[in-house]
């Protein structure tokens, strides 16, 4: 006996047919495989309001202006960041540049002590000595960067040498030209270390008989 039956017994009701049946079709698909929609399954409380998507659309905004600041902060903080270490890089090797500078000066300051000696030196081996240990340093502070300027037959520099005598010069040409460096000026990284004193020829144009 099918459960229909059973139920119209106990209801009491003799025609089965006349017994209502509630079916709920719980099927996602049609026969021809198309699936089905329903309009119950859509709650209106899930649908959000104007008045919701405008405030969420402006949360949306506001984090995206907060992600943009902090990232340009972020950009910031590292541009600062390499900034400061190239400075910091640069006064590093400004500071050693200055130190190795003093440090060449004394040893030029000795150069010219004994260039002193040998103005006048003969070919003796002391003198010959002499020469030899002052080739050596010239070497060692050549070694450093430092390069000696030349000045003899340039015109004069008041930024490489100091004018420290004058020599009279009948030719035009020859007016302002150094003639002599009594000592030599020495240059580092464009930068004078050591000013040299020289000898500048004046013309002085000769007296008619």
């Amino acid at each position: 006996m099918s459960d229909v039956s059973k139920e119209a017994e106990n209801s009491g009701v003799t025609d089965p047919e006349a017994i209502s049946v509630k079916v709920n079709d719980k099927r996602r698909f049609t026969p021809d495989g198309k699936p089905i929609v329903r309009d119950d399954t859509v709650s209106e409380a899930a649908v959000p309001t104007s008045k919701e998507v405008l405030e969420m659309t402006a949360q949306l905004e506001a984090a995206r202006k907060r992600v943009d600041e902090l990232a340009r902060a972020y950009q910031a903080s590292e541009r600062d960041r390499e900034e400061f270490k190239v400075r910091m890089t640069r006064e590093r090797e400004q500071l050693l540049d200055l130190e190795r500078g003093k440090i060449a000066v004394m040893v030029i300051e000795a150069i010219d002590a004994l260039d002193l000696s040998l103005r006048n030196a003969d070919a003796s081996p002391l003198a010959q000595g002499v020469r030899l240990i002052r080739e050596n340093l010239v070497k060692q502070v050549e070694a450093t960067g430092v390069t000696r300027a030349e000045l003899v037959g340039q015109h004069y520099d008041p930024n490489l040498a100091e004018a420290a005598d004058m020599e009279i010069t009948g030719v035009p040409e020859d007016d302002g030209l150094v003639v002599e460096a009594l000592n030599a000026c020495y240059v580092f990284k464009g930068r004078v270390i050591r000013p040299g004193r020289v000898k500048v020829a004046k013309y002085v144009k000769p007296a008619v008989a």
